[in-house]
């Protein structure tokens, strides 16, 4: 059972921020949330990269610099970003177009006037006649993750050089299946993806989707899952699984999301109440759940696969991602859904 490690004052080589995380998830047509509340601590800085695991946390000097406001015209209602701090982040790094992230949902509207020309790999594993997104998901999960940045056109992505795969493994009624989703992680895994972003959950567990799931691992990728929005304890799976980074929800003031799932079985918990992002059609609006949380901590982990270094010699940089994410995590409270 893995142990709950709260949000986390993240930072590794270059820059750490007050950032909060939180778990987000849609499964067999269900978005998700969380009931933790964990907050990062007050910002700091290395100069330089980092070169072991104990400088990760420790050798860390407070930097003042200039934060770039993007002109992206709807920033002001994404509240998510400054609480991560996101915009003090993006001074050091804004993504790669190297770094994949894939995005198993229920498609992308590719043409999207903030999302086109992200998605370069795609593949559609349900019954849908189309690849894009009818049921109004996977378009704001992308957005939260990638959407341009300082195009003057809506929103501003967590990581917005980062370039998306869109997996299409819930049908137009959002609905999934445990062999699809493992059949989706595996491809995304094989096809280049670095970080895979699942705001799937389901209720049963499944060696399948397990094995999948540790497949990811071996080949140096992270699996960020949305934890549930039932507001109970009980587990929700890929997000339940060792290595899948389990992320509940949080709202504006720092409490527990409602609807949220928690317990000790949660990493780590992020904004994912009322959030701002795409919606099919060029259109942009609020949703809540898990599924939004686990959406920026994706988009998180795709600027630290940009910054990190290999600190352990193992010849992959998930490891360090994950200890980026996880390692630095402080309790701040813990609230009812209210």
């Amino acid at each position: 059972m893995k142990t709950l490690k709260f949000t986390l004052p993240v930072l590794i080589v270059v820059v750490i921020s007050h950032l909060i995380i939180s778990i987000g998830g849609l499964g067999a047509g269900n978005l998700v949330t969380s009931d933790n509340i964990v907050r990062l601590s007050p910002v700091a800085q290395a100069e330089t990269p980092a070169s072991s695991d104990d400088s990760l946390a420790d050798a860390v000097l407070p930097v003042q610099f200039e934060t770039l406001i993007p002109n992206d015209p709807h920033l002001e209602k994404q509240w998510a970003l400054s609480q991560l701090q996101i915009p003090e982040f993006w001074q050091t790094t804004s993504g790669d177009s190297e770094i994949l992230v894939a995005i198993l949902d229920t498609g992308i509207d590719q043409d999207h006037e903030d999302l086109d020309g992200k998605v370069v790999a795609e593949i559609n594993f349900t019954d849908s006649p189309t690849s894009g997104d009818i049921y109004g998901h996977g378009t704001h999960i992308a957005g939260i993750i990638a959407a341009y940045s300082n195009n003057g056109v809506g929103i501003a992505g967590v990581a917005p050089e980062s370039q998306l795969m869109n997996v299409k493994v819930a049908g137009d009624s959002g609905g999934c299946q445990a062999s699809t989703l493992a059949r989706g992680i595996i491809w995304a895994v094989d096809n280049g993806a670095s970080v895979i972003n699942v705001s799937i959950e389901l209720k049963e567990p499944s060696p399948e989707l397990e094995d999948a799931v540790n497949y990811v691992w071996s080949k140096g990728a992270v699996i960020i899952a949305a934890a549930g929005n039932e507001g109970s304890e009980s587990p929700v799976y890929p997000a339940y699984y060792e290595n899948c980074i389990a992320v509940a929800a949080t709202r504006q003031d720092d409490t527990l999301a409602p609807l949220s799932n928690y317990g000790d079985w949660v990493d780590v918990t992020a904004p994912g109440f009322n959030i701002y992002s795409a919606l099919p059609d060029n259109g942009y609006g609020y949703k809540s759940g898990t599924s939004f949380a686990s959406a920026y901590v994706s988009g998180l982990a795709a600027l630290l696969f940009n910054v990190v270094t290999d600190t352990n010699g193992d010849g992959k940089l998930n490891d360090e991602v994950r200890a980026a994410i996880e390692n630095r995590c402080q309790q701040v409270g813990i609230s009812g859904t209210g």
